[in-house]
């Protein structure tokens, strides 16, 4: 089973978010494509289960999901595998947990516009990656507040909704969840980030990053990448969004770009590799504090992004999978990235 981190950058439908996407942009034409591809409301099928009769209904529930089920019960939920106590242990956490259930459900009755945006994503990683094996299933779940928001399982695509219930939902505003989840993430806790989140995800499978202790600008061009290839994916979604910023630092980042990247060299920052001192730059965070109050973290995806896209400016011939393949050191110098 393989997990991301547990809600990465990955606000809502609202106006102001879409009126923040970027400008128009070329799209394929991939209504051609035909995916296998269903969504599964797991959420529904646990929390509707016969508590009175748990190991029949867990074992319905197993020939219905298959290995999914031992997913969630031992990684999302985090049981240990003894099979005696388990049916007790997901009996108590369907109580505990009614009342998000139930907001769920009135969240998200369906997820019709979250599941168009997703296949279209899909297929357009059909076009641009085709040897890449997409998943066939986006399986929607209810796990701890705490837990995990979007996963990549052997069975599909895993959406934790409970964590897309809203920026404003009350329960992320709780004494223990303003400590698990600051601000600056809980106001992603959106629907319109489940297709960036899962798009991400399959980004990052397909190209595992594996950024170890390489110099920091190669460890941000790297990070570019994966959010040019992002852009591709998702081209009606919010920049903001994909980047997980605020507009507001969005735009900041976009007025500041030369000062960024003049504090970058100026500092000699560029091939440092302790991971003490990259952090800073390449992990999520509220702001990059040297950069004052109003900016974002995670300032290194921004300007890997910018390097990317003034290579594949000069490189107009190569294609998405080329990019991938080219190493992330070649990218920067051949970009000859010097914004002013």
């Amino acid at each position: 089973m393989k997990f991301t981190v547990r809600y990465r950058i990955l606000s809502g439908l609202l106006a102001g978010v879409m009126a923040c996407s970027s400008p128009q942009k070329k799209v394929p034409d991939v209504s051609g494509i035909s995916l296998a591809f269903e969504v599964q409301r797991f959420d529904r099928d646990l929390f509707t289960m016969d508590t009175l009769h748990m190991v029949a209904s867990l074992d319905s529930l197993q020939a219905k999901y298959g290995t999914f089920v031992n997913d969630y019960l031992f990684n999302i939920l985090g049981l240990e595998p003894q099979p005696d106590s388990v049916p007790a242990k997901v009996k108590l956490f369907m109580h505990d947990y009614r009342p998000v259930y139930d907001s769920v459900q009135k969240h998200f009755p369906d997820t019709k516009a979250v599941e168009k945006e997703v296949l279209q994503g899909m297929k357009l990683m059909h076009h641009y990656f085709p040897a890449y094996k997409l998943p066939e299933k986006m399986i929607c779940f209810v796990g701890p507040m705490e837990g995990y928001s979007n996963v990549l399982t052997a069975s599909g695509m895993a959406v934790g909704l409970q964590l897309n219930l809203g920026k404003d939902f009350p329960l992320y505003y709780s004494d223990y969840l303003r400590e698990v989840y600051p601000a600056y993430q809980s106001r992603r806790f959106e629907a319109a980030y489940i297709p960036v989140n899962c798009m991400r995800n399959l980004v990052e499978d397909c190209f595992p990053s594996g950024n170890g202790s390489r110099p920091l600008i190669e460890q941000m061009v790297e990070l570019g990448k994966r959010l040019y290839i992002l852009d591709l994916l998702l081209p009606a979604s919010a920049d903001s969004v994909k980047t997980g910023y605020t507009q507001a630092q969005l735009d900041g980042c976009y007025k500041n770009e030369a000062l960024i990247w003049n504090y970058f060299v100026r500092n000699d920052l560029l091939y440092i590799t302790d991971p003490l001192q990259t952090r800073d730059y390449i992990n999520d965070g509220p702001k990059t504090t040297v950069l004052g109050e109003d900016s974002p973290g995670y300032i290194g995806q921004f300007v890997g992004w910018q390097i990317v896209k003034k290579w594949m400016e000069k490189h107009t011939e190569a294609s998405p999978k080329q990019l991938m393949d080219t190493p992330a050191k070649q990218i920067f110098d051949e970009a000859k990235y010097k914004p002013r």
